[in-house]
This record gives structure tokens, sequence and C-alpha cells, in this order.
């Protein structure tokens, strides 16, 4: 929910799908989810044909209220467009020229950088330098970082990430 800089990545293709369900970014760390529907696909479901264990709780309710919120409150969507499109191009300053590097993507805060080997050690520098990352599909650095994520810490992101990929790819 928001991460991509729309409220759903799906926007970004101009498409609307019949069935989207939400669960980790609705809650805002308390556990929740929901299926929205359109179309035909909202006549389907009627009262009584799903259950759910914590269906209507009232503590995840309000955590998904509360998060829909603070997003909307917050201009966070916004923020994630700026703030994402500032780390992909300081990441692209910063790693100009550097052998080793293919691509460097993503849409709002979901980011990735593409080397031209596997990188799967750079979770563990990073963790020992103070970072969290993930590496996915062999050489894919992937960052994901929250939607409260500040221009400063962005900033901060590109000097220390972008130092650990130059020392890896140096070695």
């Amino acid at each position: 929910m928001g991460r991509t800089g729309t409220w759903f990545g799906f926007q970004h293709a101009g498409i609307r799908p019949d069935v989207v369900t939400l669960a980790k970014g609705l809650g805002g760390g308390v556990p929740v989810g929901a299926c929205l529907a359109a179309g035909k696909a909202a006549g389907l479901f009627k009262p009584g044909n799903h259950g759910s264990t914590f269906g209507g709780n009232p503590l995840a309710t309000t955590a998904a209220l509360t998060t829909i919120e603070v997003i909307e409150r917050d201009q966070l969507i916004a923020s994630a467009v700026s703030v994402g499109r500032s780390i992909r191009e300081g990441l692209a300053q910063a790693l100009k020229g550097v052998s080793g590097i293919d691509d460097i993507r993503g849409q709002g805060l979901m980011i990735g950088i593409e080397l031209d080997r596997p990188c799967g050690e750079l979770v563990t520098r990073g963790l020992a330098a103070g970072l969290l990352i993930n590496v996915t599909a062999d050489k894919v650095v992937r960052l994901l970082p929250p939607l409260t994520f500040s221009a400063d810490e962005g900033r901060e992101l590109v000097v220390r990430l972008s130092a650990l990929i130059r020392d890896f790819l140096a070695a």
C-alpha cells in the first residue's frame, strides 16, 4: 500500500483488477488482511460465504483505518515517489562508471540494483554495516524502505549502500 508511489502497484499498469488482496501494509504491523472486489467479482461474496478467524477484530480494523489515515495525512505516497526517485538517482550517480552494475530500477520505495554477478553475501555485509537489505534472483539488491523513510535517511542509504556495493564489486 503506497510503497510504489500509488495506493496499489497495479495502478502503474493502467488496469483495474477484479480482486485485490491486502495484508502487511494495511495494518501497520498489526496482523490484518482484506479482500477488495469490483465488478462481477464484487457480487460473488455475500455475508456468510467466507469466514475468518479474526474477521472484524476491533484492534485489527482500527489499525487498518489508522494506517490509511496516516498515509493520507502525512502524504506518504507522494513522499514514496520523491524519496524513491532521490534514492535511485543518488545510487545512479554514486555508482556511475562502476563495473558490475547492470541496472538500477524501481517504482517509489521499491528499488532494485542489479549486479552482473551473484551477490547474496551483500546481505551479511550489509548487516555488519547497519543496513537491512535483501538479494533476490541471485544478483538483485532489493530495497524496501518503509513509507516513513525520510529524504535524509535516503541520502544516508545512498552513501552507505554505494560504498558497500563498490567494495563488493572491487573484491
